[in-house]
């Protein structure tokens, strides 16, 4: 039966009366279950509207889809909402030759759901400092880079593209430079710096306004580096130098000379006490001081002697130049005897252990992989979700392991008022995933489309990047042949 024309209007006017009273969103997604990661629980059946490149209204579907229309829907039925992942340890380098092979791994992590790095220095500061700004601007395609800029080292370090520095002045000079530099947060390194300069350092870039990460030496101990104001510990292995109950004679016969560093860490090693490592770890809480574990490059490193990469799928990704980067680990673990191989096991399963102490304590564990040039097979993007494994698989539970990739970077830089949640007003820094990353960790690999400063991404476009990299990789190979 047909309306008569008078009822006919009537209803086309009020549905666009309607359709008018709307709110208009860039993006809805529709129908997902939003991870609250804080909590750990699921929230099934929700809608998300963005725009711009914030989150604008998020909850019961029914709801947002009445009161929000949008340029583009994303079907996330069946699907895992979660904040954006952070790496907050990766590297880029390998010298001027290999900008190229560096700047072509940007992409990877957004078609991994990662939407924010943090650059722990390497001896390209400069390009992958512009690359910040150029991405912050749009003008080049690629996660949020957060960048330390060139480190703070001794004379003649072993590190290149590092402010030198062998005195106070140097020091203060260095500072003066990373804070015209703008940049995100301080890097230290201890290859030739002086352990009383290291501790210099750290106090005159808290006073400067600026946090700090680094590598503590061996002749300090972890207690003096927090005392100092160190803001985050990169790498596990000081955490669990900090749980040796000599660690303050191991330090002190160290900057004396009366042992070298391979005794020094052998004495940390058999020093190590479950009770005062949890009175050390308190410490750290207490501070505010987070860890970086990077626990899958300390894998990779103590068991190159029977993992095979050489056919891993991930190297069709990374660059020639990147790739022979990788052999200087690869010779030196050759050389390994069957007792330094031992060692190498036991120290890796030692130093892992300390993960829930760590977490018991109540210490903010930040999920970084150390990836980039030099650490063989330590791949950008992919290395995160298998350093994300290695949590869970050493003691955490998936939601602390994916609070470690969502809210510790956030937390550290001051920013979980705009980042790691699903919530309105935060970043639209988001990733749909098919399964549930709360039930296994090995879920957050499992990318379905990634919302990027509320540009969304979809499976076809992720692959269309990746397949993008490796043709550039391809292309690279061919020329290196030549």
């Amino acid at each position: 039966m047909k309306l008569p024309l008078i009822a006919l209007a009537a209803a086309v006017s009020l549905a666009s009366i309607q359709a008018a009273a709307r709110e208009k969103a860039d993006v809805l997604i529709r129908h997902a279950t939003v991870i609250d990661v804080e909590h750990a629980r699921t929230i099934p059946d929700q809608a998300v509207a963005t725009k711009g490149d914030r989150i604008v209204a998020v909850g019961a579907d029914a709801a947002v889809a009445k009161a929000w229309g949008a340029t583009r829907e994303v079907d996330g039925k069946g699907r895992y909402l979660i904040p954006g992942l952070w790496d907050m340890h990766v590297h880029f380098g390998g010298g001027p030759a290999l900008i190229d092979e560096n700047k072509a791994l940007l992409p990877l992590y957004v078609a991994y759901g990662i939407t924010t790095i943090r650059d722990c220095a390497g001896d390209l500061p400069y390009d992958v400092l512009t690359w910040r700004g150029e991405i912050a601007d749009g003008a080049l395609f690629g996660p949020t880079l957060l960048s330390a800029g060139p480190k703070i080292e001794g004379v003649k370090p072993v590190w290149k593209g590092t402010l030198e520095t062998g005195s106070e002045a140097d020091v203060d000079a260095a500072i003066a430079r990373l804070k015209a530099l703008k940049v995100d947060f301080v890097k230290i390194t201890d290859s030739t710096l002086k352990p009383e300069l290291f501790l210099y350092a750290v106090r005159k870039a808290r006073d400067a306004g600026l946090r700090t990460s680094g590598h503590i030496p061996m002749a300090l101990t972890v207690g003096q580096a927090v005392d100092a104001g160190l803001s985050s510990i990169e790498h596990l292995s000081y955490a669990h130098k900090a749980g040796s109950k000599d660690e303050a004679r191991i330090a002190a016969d160290f900057a004396a000379g009366r042992i070298d560093r391979a005794t020094a860490t052998a004495q940390l090693d058999a020093s190590f006490d479950p009770e005062t490592a949890m009175a050390s770890y308190r410490n750290l809480k207490d501070h505010h001081v987070f860890v970086t574990p990077t626990l899958n490059i300390e894998r990779l490193l103590a068991y190159l002697d029977t993992d095979d990469h050489s056919k891993d799928a991930f190297l069709a990704y990374v660059g020639p130049g990147l790739r022979k980067t990788y052999q200087w680990r690869i010779d030196r673990a050759a050389k390994a005897t069957p007792e330094q191989i031992e060692a190498r096991h036991r120290d890796y399963r030692a130093t892992a252990a300390v993960m829930p102490l760590l977490e018991k304590a109540g210490v903010t564990i930040m999920a970084g992989t150390d990836a980039g040039f030099l650490n063989s097979f330590d791949y950008p993007a992919l290395g995160l979700h298998q350093e994300l494994a290695l949590y869970v698989e050493n003691g955490l539970t998936p939601a602390e392991a994916l609070a470690a990739a969502t809210r510790a970077g956030p937390a550290w830089f001051g920013k979980l008022d705009r980042y790691g949640s699903v919530e309105t007003g935060k970043q639209a820094d988001l990733v749909l995933l098919d399964r549930n990353p709360l039930e296994d960790i090995h879920a957050t690999q499992t990318v379905n489309t990634v919302v990027l400063r509320g540009k969304v991404e979809d499976r076809a476009t992720l692959d269309r990047l990746l397949a993008e990299a490796k043709a550039k990789v391809a292309k690279w190979d061919a020329e290196a042949a030549k």
